[in-house]
């Protein structure tokens, strides 16, 4: 089995608020840019962090009304091969059925004029996109993204 080799990683844990989706957005371009990718990578990723976030905020703790509760989990991982692997999570509802969930335009929440595209967006711009998630103990988004730049951090 051959295995990249990881070079460098982050994790942050932030509350799910909509003000952290920016941040949550910027801190994985700022991660990405040490390997100087194109701006089309950049904003692939920016995309994907962005739609994946937004879940979290919007969807996963509709229910919970302990603010400490609602959290967002991300984490970004940059292999030898300037592969990135960025990870967000959270521990809200989940999603009950991620195939359905997968379908354009499929919405749990059509009454905020939502366009169910995020999943299938997220997968489209990512080179692999993987989605686990159990209801009642959160949602889990794992892609990643080649970069093509040149690798000198």
């Amino acid at each position: 089995m051959n295995r990249k080799k990881r070079i460098n990683s982050f994790k942050a844990v932030l509350p799910s608020l909509g003000r952290n989706e920016a941040y949550c957005r910027n801190l994985a371009v700022a991660f990405l840019a040490q390997a100087d990718p194109t701006v089309e990578e950049i904003a692939d990723v920016k995309t994907v962090i962005s739609e994946a976030v937004t879940n979290c905020i919007v969807h996963a703790y509709k229910n919970e009304r302990d603010e400490s509760k609602r959290k967002i989990y991300i984490e970004g991982v940059q292999f030898e091969d300037n592969t990135f692997r960025f990870t967000v999570k959270d521990k809200g509802c989940g999603i009950e059925d991620i195939k359905k969930a997968m379908e354009p335009l499929y919405t749990t929440d059509a009454e905020s004029e939502r366009s169910g595209m995020g999943l299938p967006i997220m997968q489209t711009f990512s080179d692999s996109f993987r989605i686990k998630s159990e209801v009642g103990k959160g949602t889990t988004v794992t892609f990643s993204k080649k970069v093509s730049g040149s690798d000198e951090g």
